[in-house]
């Protein structure tokens, strides 16, 4: 007897596809284009297996789910969106659904997908989970492009598991940013996410940063002190650049993945540990492998699941919506409104992006910082992709210098307040607006070396590096361009 496929969207061309597909397969499919049609062949215990689409004309598949969840438990379902974001896969998965597919999807991957829910159908199932409430419009991130979908669709089945999981990619391409999805919508939720980065700390303190340790320990440890591990108990622990970590904190960890326990420098008794560790990292960890400079039993320790991220040269078709979203972000800081042209957004994606995402949303703070038009050209763009070999920025009407575009801007804010003043701190906001790019302009100038960069803004080196640490500035290494 043929499995019954119940199918459930609104654009009768995806069912007539699917329904042809699934039926030369050798299952029977009943295509419905509403909610209640679908809800009445499930209540009434029919189907094997459920594919639907989110938005119907009767309603939202989402809100359904939990009580198709509740009255039939063993029943795959299936979720099919248009809407291909991050937070459409965590809903999918919050509800119950046994697989996420974005449109437009490829129908031997559909194929595939229902002959393993059926499968699966068959085994014990796992303890249901618990549907909750929507995270809101927040996007912890932002794409619709092919990769960022795969990366959607790993981070929502990994999001109720403790697995240890080893982000790569470039420098500026989001990984914390990952690390805390993973934490913010998994089950430590509600315990701390800590993270440390190990390129910041000198190679000496990493074992006291990350075990903490006992008063006398060393020179200086006038007082017991907690690390790392301490402060993630419950929680998720984010090592970030793990390439960087000296070989004798790689041997402790190693224990702790291993024991799930450690002691403290210069202590002598062992501690519980209880966090889910998610490592990072933008070095080829297989090379330092073989050039003994990285542990093979903690790669593989570390890298159970594995996520890389692309380079934002590889995902070209995000870099609209990821404006969008850092222009959006300026506005609720206090910017003003503003757009970019079509053909703005055209020599951006032709750009190539060294620093990725991190040097695309500094691109546009800049932006609403330091132009007062409220669309900005394809030709400021192009100044400012250029700014290391053009001390001036231009607007519509002409070079401007820095100054005359920060008295633009203070400008429009005055007037935009009228005839009220700004709230007050309006100095402090201009100054932080503008001290950041200013500071990774001077970087990316001088190819990423402090010292050169320090001497250029007229900046004690220690402060530069503070002002880096207060602006979170990604530092890129890169020859000057010709």
């Amino acid at each position: 007897m043929s499995h019954v496929v119940l199918l459930a969207d609104d654009d009768a061309a995806i069912r007539m596809v699917l329904n042809q597909a699934l039926t030369r397969a050798g299952y029977e499919v009943r295509p419905t284009g509403n909610i209640s049609t679908m809800w009445n062949w499930v209540s009434r215990g029919e189907g094997d297996v459920l594919i639907t689409d989110v938005a119907m004309p009767d309603g939202n598949a989402f809100e359904v789910m939990p009580k198709i969840k509740k009255l039939r438990p063993d029943l795959p379902m299936i979720v099919m969106s248009a809407q291909n974001t991050f937070m459409t896969a965590i809903r999918a998965s919050e509800v119950g659904a046994y697989e996420y597919l974005p449109k437009p999807f490829d129908i031997t991957e559909v194929l595939s997908v229902v002959s393993r829910a059926l499968a699966d159908a068959k085994k014990p199932n796992a303890e249901d989970r618990k549907n909750e409430d929507d995270a809101g419009d927040t996007m912890p991130l932002v794409g619709r492009s092919a990769a960022m979908q795969d990366i959607y669709r790993a981070l929502a089945r990994l999001m109720q598991t403790d697995l240890t999981v080893m982000i790569t990619g470039e420098s500026g391409t989001g990984k914390e940013l990952v690390a805390r999805a993973l934490h913010d919508f998994g089950k430590r939720r509600n315990g701390p996410f800590v993270a440390i980065n190990m390129a910041a700390i000198p190679r000496d303190l990493i074992e006291a940063e990350l075990f903490g340790h006992e008063k006398g320990a060393f020179t200086g440890a006038n007082t017991r002190s907690s690390g790392r591990f301490e402060q993630a108990e419950g929680g998720t622990l984010f090592l970030d650049e793990i390439g960087d970590m000296p070989m004798d904190a790689q041997t402790r960890l190693l224990r702790v993945l291993q024991e799930g326990e450690y002691t403290m420098v210069g202590g002598r008794s062992a501690i519980k540990t209880n966090v889910r560790i998610v490592a990072a990292t933008h070095r080829d960890l297989s090379q330092m492998i073989r050039q003994g400079l990285f542990r093979e039993d903690l790669y593989y320790r570390l890298n159970v699941v594995p996520i890389r991220l692309p380079p934002l040269r590889e995902r070209v078709d995000d870099i609209s919506d990821l404006t969008q979203h850092f222009l959006r972000t300026a506005q609720r800081d206090g910017e003003p409104v503003k757009t970019l042209t079509p053909e703005a957004i055209r020599l951006m994606q032709n750009y190539s992006w060294p620093g990725n995402v991190r040097e695309l949303e500094n691109l546009v703070r800049r932006l609403s910082a330091l132009y007062a038009d409220e669309s900005i050209s394809a030709e400021i763009v192009q100044n400012e992709l250029n700014i290391v070999d053009r001390p001036a920025v231009s607007g519509n009407s002409g070079p401007v210098d820095v100054s005359t575009a920060v008295e633009s801007h203070v400008g429009q804010l005055l007037r935009e307040h009228e005839p009220n003043l700004p709230p007050a701190g309006l100095y402090q906001r201009v100054i932080d607006r503008v001290e950041a790019p200013l500071i990774a302009m001077a970087l990316n100038a001088c190819g990423g070396n402090q010292i050169k960069a320090a001497d250029l803004l007229g900046l004690n080196r220690n402060t530069l590096r503070k002002k880096i640490r207060t602006h979170s500035i990604e530092i890129i290494k890169h020859s000057r361009r010709n």
